[in-house]
């Protein structure tokens, strides 16, 4: 029997993540149209910040999402920001999910949350899964989908969604690496602390003593990888979804490929990378990083020669976000057991750094 491998994405709720429905369920009721049937609700369990679940009111599905628990880095889990996006980029953008309501009223759920039409599909972490292992050409198809979608959401022009005046793209790539920084020195903690400044110290210098021009400006996603995007169960190199819109903005383009790039290990990679990386494309048949930037080139028309910089700062960039869900679980903000050893990924992350701009 083939595994249920949409199914396998929900979860009962953690115990420390339920949602009070009982001021959430009349708001929506009032609200929301087709939230009219009996409220069930479920946790998406592969998210590892902001907090997603499925309500079910009768056959109607919606998913709902809302920061993670407890304090939140300035312009961190921007529920605003996603809502606004995902509201009017699939008219543009088929991928992104509709966003249908927004709730700034923190006394419902304790946190300003949206909700997002119900998209079916699968997500690939760690590994491919059964029935699909040993495919090398569905492999293949897979990675050059995923660079494919991310090609087509920076040809999408922003004002052509009404998304002309998101963020500030001149000085984008400097005040990416000045932002990233104060937020690096803000979640230090743990016992990890010292090695991970000592570690990410030269790649910070070399940071900013290489720190390229900002290019044309696209929209963003921010946070771009093959584990946030939901893919067909009948075809898992058709991409249904792409998620976690919650830092896109505007901004050169390259860092959003420098950062899918930074995930992208190949079979030839030291072992500690493809512990670091969340995509399996170290399997037989995906491409290669240069064959996957290639095709980034071929689709977009872009300039491609500052990249490696951009992987760089994404070794750093995401060093950063792993920090900060670290930092949550040291504090006991989150209980979630996963993040245990988050702090040897953040030293991970720093020796890989160093190592590409060796």
């Amino acid at each position: 029997m083939q595994p249920n491998l949409e199914a396998a994405e929900l979860i009962d709720e953690r115990a420390d993540e339920r949602i009070d429905t009982s001021r959430l369920e009349p708001y929506l009721r009032a609200h929301l149209p087709g939230a009219g049937g009996k409220l069930s609700v479920r946790q998406f369990g592969g998210g590892k910040a902001n907090l997603t679940y499925l309500l079910r009111f009768g056959q109607s599905e919606f998913v709902l999402r809302r920061p993670p628990l407890g304090p939140i880095p300035p312009g961190a889990h921007d529920m605003r920001r996603e809502h606004r996006v995902l509201s009017v980029l699939h008219r543009r953008y088929p991928l992104a999910p509709q966003s249908l309501l927004l709730c700034e009223d923190e006394s419902i759920v304790g946190a300003v949350f949206q909700i997002l039409e119900r998209r079916h599909g699968f997500v690939i972490r760690d590994d491919i899964p059964e029935p699909f292992t040993g495919q090398p050409e569905l492999n293949r198809r897979i990675g050059f989908a995923l660079v494919d979608a991310l090609a087509d959401l920076h040809l999408v022009p922003p004002a052509a969604v009404g998304l002309g005046d998101l963020g500030r793209p001149e000085g984008y790539v400097e005040r990416q690496l000045e932002g990233w920084t104060r937020r690096w020195q803000a979640a230090q903690g743990g016992p990890e602390a010292a090695a991970a400044e000592v570690g990410m110290a030269p790649v910070l210098e070399w940071l900013g003593r290489t720190l390229p021009q900002s290019g044309a400006a696209a929209l963003l996603h921010n946070d771009y990888r093959l584990d946030n995007c939901l893919l067909d169960t009948a075809d898992p190199s058709r991409i249904v979804a792409v998620m976690d819109w919650d830092m896109c903005t505007q901004g050169d383009p390259l860092a959003d490929l420098g950062y899918v790039l930074n995930y992208w290990v190949e079979a030839g990679d030291a072992p500690e990378w493809r512990e670091i990386a969340a995509m399996p494309t170290w399997r037989d048949g995906f491409p290669s990083r240069i064959e996957a930037t290639q095709r980034y080139a071929e689709r977009t028309g872009f300039d491609v020669g500052p990249v490696g910089w951009h992987q760089v700062f994404a070794a750093f960039k995401l060093a950063v976000i792993i920090q900060q869900i670290y930092i949550r679980w040291v504090r006991g903000q989150t209980q979630d057991p996963r993040f245990r050893s988050y702090g040897r990924r953040v030293l991970g992350l720093a020796a890989k750094a160093r190592g590409l701009v060796g």
